[in-house]
């Protein structure tokens, strides 16, 4: 599918969370096809609107100088398949997608469809790559069986993505105070940006 032109992106969907928690930082991120920008609760209604302005552009900056395509994504799942599953596993599409809910991926193994997640663009490149996996193996193996995870055993982060994601998950699920108790995403050899990060001088 071509990438939309200027007349046919929507303006997009902006909440803002209030930490009295955070001191100085501002944060921005992607969840479920809106914008979440967190500000110090103290801020005024002024430097709210300052700062989301600011956020929600450089968000937007990141994505466009960071943000795999569709062709990249599959030219990259072609490639892990190769290196861990022996080539074995041909998706007929791999793509980004908005409306995967709370999944990270899904595949449609009587289709050969993959489905990522829009939120994992932001996340090392070793999670996306484990995702890619965990969809590719589906076209294998449909089930979560032992002969699913016997597939996944060659990618040497499979335990390290996992409990990555169940990090994410806890803290996109918890409360707010679980949320700012990981405000600083921690080291990674790739990240594919979908999260922006300022400290404001307020």
């Amino acid at each position: 599918m071509p990438p939309a032109g200027p007349a046919d992106v929507p303006a997009p969907v902006v909440e803002v969370r209030r930490s009295r928690r955070r001191a100085r930082t501002v944060s921005a991120w992607r969840e479920d096809g809106r914008t979440i920008v967190a500000i110090p609760a103290r801020f005024t209604r002024a430097q709210e609107r300052e700062w989301v302005t600011r956020m929600v552009e450089r968000l937007a900056a990141q994505e466009r100088r960071r943000r795999p395509s569709d062709a990249q994504l599959a030219a990259r799942a072609t490639e892990l398949s190769r290196r861990y599953l022996g080539g074995r596993a041909v998706p007929t599409s791999v793509r980004w997608s908005t409306n995967q809910g709370r999944r990270w991926g899904s595949c449609t193994p009587s289709e050969g469809t993959i489905r990522i997640s829009d939120r994992v663009r932001g996340m090392p490149r070793w999670v996306l790559d484990y995702v890619l996996l965990h969809e590719l193996t589906h076209l294998l193996q449909p089930g979560h069986g032992e002969a699913f995870w016997a597939e996944l055993e060659a990618y040497p982060h499979t335990q390290r993505a996992r409990g990555f994601l169940e990090g994410c998950a806890f803290a996109r699920d918890g409360d707010d105070a679980a949320r700012e108790e990981d405000e600083e995403p921690p080291p990674d050899d790739g990240p594919l940006g979908e999260r922006a990060d300022d400290a404001s001088d307020a």
